[in-house]
């Protein structure tokens, strides 16, 4: 089968292997990186969304996108990647629709965040304003919410859930990278061996911003046609679907985020190569963030195979939360970091689950109450690792 995207970059791997010795190169590096990677198609079309929606709030940082087809009960807000592309993967195509899966099992009230790509005026702003305003998306909606936070959207959901705790009700955090020294990834190796100034010579080509089509280059290769069949979770011998869903995925691809130069700096600083969120010192909004305050009912997906986010990055979340144990759920799955938004199998599989967890009324946080009893929801372990699990109470005890 003809790759339908372009083939492996190699160029970066050397640059992977850098170290903080090669911190005076950085502006070398980084044209290197901008020579190898042209400017950003002009005139590529933004995705389209598959489900009937309606923009609820037209915000500075995004669109608030409304899915609903009922006016009551409890919302559920999904936070979508605010990283490279954009949020239409939470809403692919029929059959590879998260929005549609949690429809489909309960989740009537149904929002997205479809962040904007930055232009060079909000090359200034930084996570605090991004959470204010996912703040503003909440209030508009009507708290609690249940938050389903994707990638880089579930660090936001989370650190959101930990400085207004009284918001949400429940939270769903699939493929976030959460502890970064819990395990390694391709992006944890690369964001900690590159030099800071690597990345913020890549800021000052784009004008204060990061372009992600640089970023792209910068955290790993191009996809191929095999790599979006195995995302998208289809057999490359059957469907008569399969071109036009691989049309799809190359024009999702092709439109990439830019990102203000700002909220990249403190992304990659403070989250992947200071680790404070786990560890107890991030800043957000003026205050602290204690994942202690979580208490939240929690559900977490992670992919086997998730080439971004190892699977321990995601689930050491449970020893630093104040979740009750029982309150927490998890599954892992097989598949990349793709297919966990936009698998066939896995929304069908796990995702599906998770929505019945969410559409199920019991379980809930209730602000300064303790605790108490067995949780009512089921245990979904779907291929779970039980060396995950015993690796993370090792880090656990190793770090108290």
């Amino acid at each position: 089968m003809k790759d339908l995207l372009p083939p492996p970059q190699f160029f970066l791997w050397p640059f992977i292997a850098a170290s903080e010795a090669v911190a005076a190169q950085a502006e070398g590096i980084a044209q290197i990186m901008a020579a190898a990677c042209p400017e950003p198609a002009s005139g590529v079309a933004k995705p389209v969304w598959t489900t009937p929606n309606r923009v609820r709030l037209d915000l500075a940082t995004m669109e608030l996108r409304d899915f609903s087809t009922a006016g009551d009960g409890v919302a559920t807000l999904i936070c979508a990647p605010f990283a490279l592309h954009g949020a239409t993967v939470a809403d692919f195509a029929t059959g590879h629709s998260l929005v549609q899966t949690l429809a489909h099992h309960g989740c009537r009230r149904l929002f997205v965040t479809d962040w904007r790509s930055a232009t060079k005026d909000m090359r200034l702003l930084t996570i605090d304003n991004y959470l204010a305003e996912l703040n503003v998306a909440v209030d508009e909606i009507g708290a609690p919410v249940d938050l389903v936070g994707l990638c880089q959207g579930g660090v936001m959901a989370l650190i959101y859930a930990a400085r207004f705790p009284a918001k949400v009700r429940k939270l769903v955090l699939a493929g976030a990278p959460i502890d970064i020294d819990a395990a390694s990834s391709l992006l944890s190796i690369t964001a900690k061996s590159l030099p800071l100034g690597v990345f913020d010579e890549v800021t000052r080509l784009g004008e204060g911003r990061v372009q992600g089509r640089r970023v792209i280059e910068l955290w790993g290769p191009a996809l191929s046609a095999a790599d979006a069949l195995a995302g998208l979770q289809l057999d490359p011998r059957a469907g008569e679907d399969q071109p036009a869903l691989l049309e799809r995925f190359r024009a999702w691809f092709d439109w990439t985020v830019d990102l203000p130069g700002a909220y990249y700096h403190q992304t990659v600083l403070w989250l992947f190569k200071e680790n404070r969120l786990a560890e107890g010192r991030f800043q957000a909004l003026g205050r602290a963030v204690d994942l202690a305050d979580v208490r939240h009912p929690l559900f977490l997906l992670a992919a086997d195979d998730d080439e971004l986010v190892a699977p321990g990055q995601l689930m050491a979340v449970r020893h630093r939360v104040g979740t009750r144990p029982a309150d927490i759920q998890s599954a892992r799955l097989p598949g990349g970091h793709l297919s966990l938004f936009i698998g066939a199998r896995t929304l069908a599989a796990g995702w599906s689950k998770a929505a019945q967890w969410l559409a199920h009324s019991s379980s809930t946080y209730a602000p300064g109450a303790a605790q108490s009893g067995s949780s009512p929801c089921e245990t979904f372990p779907i291929g779970a690792s039980p060396r995950g699990t015993a690796q993370g109470r090792a880090r656990s005890r190793k770090s108290t």
